[in-house]
């Protein structure tokens, strides 16, 4: 049992440092670009007529299947030519799967425009990585969507991802990321997808559930080493407001950053002209300012790396 514990180290490790390198470069294959394709294809196809809620669980339950399997059997044969074929191939798998440095150019890419004046550019670059309208939004709408997404993402780009390669590798890692690329794409409680979205919506919900309270602590603990940090507020804010997202999983996160912020995410947003209002999490005690989408950043790393310091020392105590 000791030779696969240290085996999975070495991949979640392998992983992190890979995506801290390279990210998610154009040139090299991504497994989620082939999920958006084959979703986009069944959907077309699934989409329409009776037994819509019925058809789209099927998908939900298939897709992450059959990734499961395909990666473990491709994974089994590079294993039998050479094991450091096969470890490669799964430590860039598992990366594919995580966005630490992705997410990070993404945010700094609202910010620094943002932080120069230029609206028009921030909003261009927000609404790149968010659904909602960004064409009209005030410096802090645009800070408060980027803050967001970022705190989000901390849970479906990087903890979850962790979770699941630590538990079953690249193909559980792989199926995980099937689910949640089924979520962004059909999970949606509008007409054309309400009712063929909700497998693949309540999917994400179930495999989330835990990381995302696991991703809270963990935005917490790193807090201790970032500046200027609320951390009681943090606290509070989790536990008082997290319950009052939409999402089961997503308010953790966000509201565990706006307490440690003192600032307050949630509100009115704009979806190609329908408004909807969300609840708002935490307190403002200061105003939204284009600094607080770098200190979501610092809350992000802050994250991982409590994480992955969590599972060392548990590795570690397992050899004891």
């Amino acid at each position: 049992m000791q030779p696969f514990a240290e085996h999975t180290l070495l991949l979640v490790a392998g992983s992190v440092l890979l995506d801290l390198i390279i990210g998610d470069p154009k040139w090299l294959p991504h497994p989620v670009v082939l999920f958006g394709k084959i979703i986009r294809k069944a959907e077309r196809i699934l989409n329409k007529g009776y037994w819509k809620k019925g058809k789209g669980m099927l998908l939900a339950l298939c897709l992450p299947a059959a990734v499961f399997i395909t990666a473990m059997f491709l994974l089994k044969w590079l294993y039998s030519i050479h094991c450091a074929a096969g470890l490669c191939a799964e430590i860039y798998l598992i990366s594919t799967t995580m966005a630490i440095k992705g997410l990070k150019a993404a945010a700094l890419e609202v910010y620094m425009p943002l932080a120069e004046g230029n609206l028009s550019l921030a909003r261009k670059k927000l609404s790149e990585i968010v659904g909602r309208d960004t064409a009209d939004l005030p410096s802090g709408e645009i800070t408060r969507g980027a803050a967001e997404t970022v705190a989000e993402n901390t849970v479906d780009a990087i903890i979850s991802p962790l979770v699941f390669a630590i538990i079953g590798g690249a193909p559980l890692a792989l199926a995980y990321r099937a689910v949640n690329t089924l979520d962004s794409m059909v999970g949606y409680k509008n007409e054309r997808y309400h009712d063929f979205g909700f497998g693949s919506a309540r999917l994400d919900d179930l495999m989330n559930l835990l990381p995302a309270r696991l991703c809270a602590f963990c935005m917490w603990a790193g807090s201790f080493f970032i500046r200027g940090m609320k951390r009681r507020n943090g606290w509070h804010i989790t536990w008082r407001d997290a319950k009052k997202h939409p999402s089961p999983n997503s308010g953790w996160p966000e509201a565990m950053t706006a307490g440690l912020l003192g600032i307050q995410l949630g509100g009115r947003n704009t979806y190609s002209g329908a408004v909807s209002h969300r609840a708002k999490l935490g307190d403002a005690q200061t105003s939204l300012l284009p600094v607080h989408i770098k200190q979501s950043i610092h809350i992000m790393n802050g994250a991982w790396v409590v994480f992955l310091a969590i599972y060392l020392c548990l590795f570690m105590l397992r050899r004891i």
